[in-house]
């Protein structure tokens, strides 16, 4: 049964989250590590909990799209799913009390954008993406936010916006089939998917265009431009061809995945760029 808990906190997006909120507290130049931590802690509990609140509002979508799931395939109740969302959700905001008052104000306007996605701005036309990007972009500010230094995550948190904003609508590209049947409104169902291919092509752009933008806002060390430039950008124009040809759905799922993983490379290139710059 914990297995299946930890399944449905999906703990590769809750620990990037950490990751990205330390990587950006580094990045600022953090002296007290403390309200760093405390803020990874807290963006891990947002995650997981607003996990578990995805899938217990889509579980009829994921019955048809992502079966295997712990709610459609049985290995937890819908009252399980519900009551785990709403105590990581309160762990998070006890949390996010010892990071500073405006990191407890980003908590709680996380969480409730995030309950609020799954409830309703899901199954709207890029309102529903936009929210997931801004809330992605919100863990790099997060992470200055506790270190007392916000300045240093911004061009990060553009960049991180226009990639996760991009990927979403790839997404809805692959979940088409599903969301058409239960209705749901997206940009591939509403507006097609060769229009949201296009969508992918122009954010992933700005994306990468941001990436490169941030080596000469911030003079980072010439690693972080290498990485970007010979490993970030190619990665992402394969998926952006991906998209604009409408290839199917295993190979826009494949896609989806390699953008996550990608998302180290960068952090090591921000790592890098950031540490061994004079």
């Amino acid at each position: 049964m914990l297995k299946e808990y930890f399944r449905l906190s999906r703990p590769f997006n809750s620990l990037s989250g950490c990751v990205v909120v330390i990587l950006s507290g580094y990045v600022a130049g953090a002296t007290a590590w403390w309200p760093v931590i405390m803020a990874a802690i807290t963006v891990l509990f947002i995650n997981s909990s607003t996990n578990a609140w995805n899938d217990y509002i889509d579980i009829e979508i994921d019955r048809i799209n992502k079966p295997d799931r712990p709610i459609p395939s049985g290995s937890i109740s819908l009252h399980g799913a519900l009551t785990f969302a709403i105590v990581g959700s309160i762990l998070s905001l006890l949390t996010a009390f010892f990071v500073n008052q405006t990191g407890f104000l980003i908590a709680l306007g996380s969480n409730v954008l995030l309950y609020l996605y799954s409830w309703k701005l899901k199954c709207t036309v890029l309102l529903g993406n936009a929210t997931v990007a801004t809330i992605v972009a919100l863990c790099f500010i997060f992470g200055g936010v506790a270190a007392d230094n916000v300045q240093p995550t911004i061009m990060l948190a553009v960049s991180a916006f226009f990639a996760m904003i991009g990927r979403e609508i790839l997404l809805t590209m692959a979940d088409y089939k599903g969301d058409l049947q239960q209705g749901c409104n997206t940009i591939s169902t509403v507006w097609g998917k060769k229009v949201a291919g296009i969508f992918v092509v122009i954010f992933l752009g700005i994306s990468a265009a941001t990436m490169i933008l941030t080596h000469f806002t911030e003079q980072y060390h010439p690693a972080y431009l290498y990485l970007v430039i010979f490993i970030m950008c190619p990665i992402f124009a394969y998926i952006a061809f991906n998209a604009k040809k409408n290839a199917d759905i295993k190979i826009l799922e494949r896609s989806s995945l390699l953008m996550k993983y990608s998302y180290f490379v960068w952090f090591v290139s921000i790592a890098l760029g950031s540490g061994l710059k004079v």
